[in-house]
């Protein structure tokens, strides 16, 4: 029972270090529709070659399932840029698990982003 219990305690941090799905897809085309539906943008003035979406933070809610936050940069052909904020759940074999909330920034103040 000893010997069990401990080579479960040593796999247990395996187990924390399941790799978060790489998902950002999903909320890039939903930024997309939600800017075009806003008014704010439209697919055919961007510049997708230059979309960048960074991963911020992805936290394991459940078995198999994420939330991930993604900074979004869209670059239109004009050279202004459109920055959101996306907010989803995602799991290693889907990644449309909820819908996608987009928030969109005014006004970024330093940073690297």
């Amino acid at each position: 029972m000893k010997r069990l219990l401990a080579m479960l305690l040593l796999m247990s941090p395996m187990l924390c270090l399941a790799k978060a799905p790489a998902c950002s897809s999903w909320p890039t085309n939903i930024a997309i529709a939600s800017l075009k539906n806003a008014g704010i943008t439209d697919p055919t003035k961007l510049d997708e070659s230059k979309t960048k979406a960074v991963l911020l933070a992805s936290e394991k809610i459940g078995t198999n399932l994420y939330r991930q936050i993604y900074d979004i940069s869209f670059y239109e052909k004009s050279g202004a840029t459109v920055q959101v904020i996306t907010n989803s759940e995602a799991s290693s074999s889907e990644c449309s698990m909820s819908g996608v909330d987009v928030y969109v920034v005014a006004r970024k103040i330093g940073g690297s982003l």
